[in-house]
């Protein structure tokens, strides 16, 4: 039987195992931007195409998980996982050993498609064994991964390749991604997938497309892709902000972007121990004080104490919502939908690459490094729209509802 959490109960180590697994997935996203100039220079490619490593990551964020989620569909979560950072594992190796732009390329774009597989499947394995009354909390644990990847992981992964070379960086994740597969193998409850199911693989793939038909959970992607738009759209071009307006020198920002991930540390905590009992709530405060945050960024820009403080607020506010926002796509959803969580992942990747794309066009204006702020704070506001709605359609006992079908799943 699976052991699931209450509110007051410790949640299961398959949950903070998890959150290592994102730990390594989201240093490799954004540890790159810092090894963009050896990149570069090792594979005699000039900086420009080397930023299409990121872009690779990127479009493959957006377009993988729900393509996998349906790939697979049939396999048991754990094994799902278990591959995953198999392929994610074999990707940065292919990467290390190759002299080849493209070939490097091609491996950011497989080790996308298997960080996205792994936050989908990963999430639905965390709430099923959390159980309902501890989903946000878990989803919290797992997001909590990616802050700290923010704080930790990404500075000693550019460290690491500053003195051992961007391949070392590679091999280094490649070691750890062995780790987890088996700390993943030992702490993953072996019936939690559907291998057993003796359902044809159409129904399964009905089974999916039919969990994701509710309009409700495409609002909550709406509120996810516009929030995100506008506060990573801004977050994008913090550091000329810091730099060329704030007058920080430039090699204090990675501290500044340190405090940063210990705000979202801090931010994705609370919202987890709050979500579970007042998602919509939690995430309308976090909505709005982010908007009202970008504001102040831009107002006080030339401040950089004030423009420090800010910087670290936003961690909190920014990304304290989003495993709340994860968790109310999932129960507006059939429960326990792999496809769905995987929306919510391609979701916040969207947002991110269409809020960093619009924020450019903005530097050029008269504004400059201010205006995505100006943008961001805009864009982050409008997502309040869409919450409103599913706030004044949705009755109370739905935020927290689970199917019984979904609780017959979990003891399956």
């Amino acid at each position: 039987m699976t052991v699931r959490a209450t509110s007051a109960t410790r949640l299961p180590s398959v949950v903070y195992v998890l959150g290592g697994g994102i730990f390594l997935m989201s240093t490799t996203e954004f540890m790159i931007a810092g090894l963009l100039p050896e990149v570069a220079g090792d594979l005699d490619v000039d900086i420009g195409r080397a930023g299409l490593l990121v872009t690779a990551f990127a479009v493959g964020m957006i377009i993988g998980p729900p393509v996998m989620a349906l790939a697979t569909v049939r396999m048991p979560a754990r094994a799902t996982l278990i591959g995953v950072l198999a392929v994610f594992a074999l990707g940065h190796v292919v990467g290390a050993v190759s002299d080849s732009f493209t070939v490097v390329t091609a491996s950011r774009v497989v080790t996308a498609l298997a960080t996205g597989t792994f936050w989908a499947v990963g999430a639905v394995m965390a709430t099923r064994v959390a159980g309902p009354g501890a989903s946000a909390r878990a989803l919290a644990v797992m997001s909590g991964g990616l802050s700290l990847a923010v704080v930790a992981g990404v500075p000693l992964g550019t460290f690491a390749g500053q003195v051992t070379g961007w391949r070392g960086s590679f091999w280094m994740l490649a070691v750890l991604a062995a780790v987890a597969i088996v700390a993943v193998a030992k702490s993953a409850p072996a019936e939690d997938g559907k291998l057993g199911a003796r359902a044809s693989l159409r129904a399964e793939l009905s089974s999916e497309v039919a969990a994701v038909r509710p309009w409700r959970m495409w609002v909550v992607l709406g509120v996810i892709a516009l929030a995100q738009a506008g506060f990573l759209g801004a977050y994008s071009y913090i550091s000329p902000l810091l730099t060329d307006r704030a007058g920080i020198a430039s090699a204090l920002v990675p501290l500044v972007l340190v405090g940063f991930g210990i705000g979202a540390l801090g931010g994705t905590a609370l919202g987890g121990r709050l979500g579970d009992r007042f998602p919509l709530p939690v995430i309308a405060a976090a909505i709005t004080a982010t908007a009202a945050l970008l504001l102040v960024l831009a107002v006080t820009a030339s401040h950089s104490l004030i423009v420090v403080v800010v910087v670290v607020l936003l961690g909190a506010t920014g990304l304290g919502a989003n495993p709340v926002l994860i968790a109310q796509t999932m129960r507006h959803a059939a429960s326990g939908s792999t496809l769905a969580s995987s929306l919510a992942t391609a979701a916040f990747n969207l947002g991110t690459a269409a809020g960093s794309a619009l924020a450019a066009t903005t530097l050029t204006t008269a504004l400059g490094v201010v205006s995505p702020a100006v943008l961001g704070a805009g864009l982050t506001a409008s997502a309040l729209i869409p919450l409103a709605v599913l706030a004044a359609t949705t009755r109370p006992g739905q935020l927290h509802a689970q199917s019984r079908t979904d609780e017959l799943a979990l003891a399956r």
